[in-house]
């Protein structure tokens, strides 16, 4: 499978979508009674070796588009793709076919924290140049991605003219809002997500897809993608933002006993973590005092885990060290993997 990467950012797509490939590749060869190693998808060393192995044999992508210097910096630190550019640049004659297009179009034109222009502002109308796209080159489906917001914008106007546009296409599209929370990261993060299936209905919908994965973990006293210890919906991150280096998320700490040993349990606002975003550094601390109680800003590589990313995957590009600041926003811009994972593995 061949597949074009759009707003590609730091690479959310390509680790979900690679992971998917594997996941279901491992699982027909179990079917097939064919016995080889697998690696554990999920684990810190398995992400790694996951997003590191994209190309392999089989799934393979022709290329990226994506402007941010920073972003572009630590994408080429993991993959080895053909950067396009600006998508408005983009020559759909010089592109080679490919089966699946995949973008999380910028967001800010939709969404209520932005001014909500829609298509009058500039970055609204990228969609346009997706289509632009979808409709020279016919991929056999497309993944697209935005923040729930843009369901309600314009009195639903706007998100009609976009199915529209898909349809008028030939594309089957459908779509649902999923929350990260259900896909085993603890970020209260919603997004909408759209797949098109080219010329009428799939052979199996990708959606509905139910609440997947309703564990929450916070280990250590450090938000966590390991299971040394598990809470409830009650200890979910609010969205990762691209402002959060302004305004870091808050974590609290309080200490107690186990076995006659001190931990530090892990809290945050009103015991949730809201989504992650880019000015998670200078976070609000008032009414966070508490007696015995620790209150520290989440980590960059906190951030990461919440997204679904492997450790430090923020930390370095190809021209060296990247700042904290542009690791939260990277990381609030982002896409969580394990969501685009579990639409991929449907989709595929």
């Amino acid at each position: 499978m061949k597949y074009l990467s759009l707003f590609s950012g730091i690479g959310g797509f390509e680790c979900g979508i690679q992971q998917a490939y594997e996941e279901l590749q491992e699982l027909r060869n179990k079917n097939e009674d064919i016995r080889r190693p697998t690696s554990e998808i999920g684990s810190k060393a398995g992400q790694s070796e996951q997003c590191n192995r994209y190309g392999s044999e089989g799934l393979s992508c022709i290329g990226y588009s994506e402007i941010d210097k920073y972003a572009i910096s630590v994408y080429n630190k993991h993959f080895n793709h053909k950067n396009y550019g600006d998508c408005t640049t983009i020559k759909t004659e010089e592109l080679p076919d490919f089966d699946l297009l995949v973008g999380g179009f910028p967001c800010q034109a939709f969404s209520i924290a932005g001014k909500r222009r829609g298509f009058d502002e500039a970055r609204g109308t990228l969609f346009f140049d997706i289509a632009r796209i979808l409709a020279d080159k016919k991929p056999r489906n497309f993944i697209l991605e935005n923040v729930k917001g843009l369901l309600s914008h314009d009195s639903g106007r706007t998100f009609t003219t976009i199915i529209r546009i898909l349809s008028t296409m030939g594309y089957f599209v459908e779509w649902q809002v999923l929350n990260a929370k259900n896909f085993g990261v603890p970020q209260n993060r919603e997004r909408v997500f759209i797949v098109g299936h080219l010329g009428g209905q799939p052979r199996r919908k990708v959606f509905p897809i139910g609440d997947s994965n309703k564990k929450t973990i916070i280990a250590n006293g450090e938000i966590s993608n390991s299971s040394n210890r598990e809470f409830g919906f009650k200890n979910i991150s609010p969205a990762v933002l691209s402002r959060d280096y302004k305004e870091p998320k808050i974590v609290r700490q309080r200490p107690y006993y186990k076995d006659g040993k001190r931990e530090l349990k892990t809290y945050t606002y009103e015991n949730e973590m809201p989504t992650v975003g880019t000015n998670v550094g200078n976070g609000d601390q008032k009414n966070m005092i508490a007696e015995n109680m620790r209150i520290r800003r989440l980590t960059p590589t906190e951030c990461e885990r919440l997204m679904g990313y492997p450790d430090y995957w923020t930390a370095e590009g190809t021209e060296g060290k990247i700042s904290d600041t542009q690791r939260y926003k990277m990381c609030g811009n982002g896409i969580v993997s394990n969501v685009v994972k579990e639409v991929a593995r449907r989709l595929l």
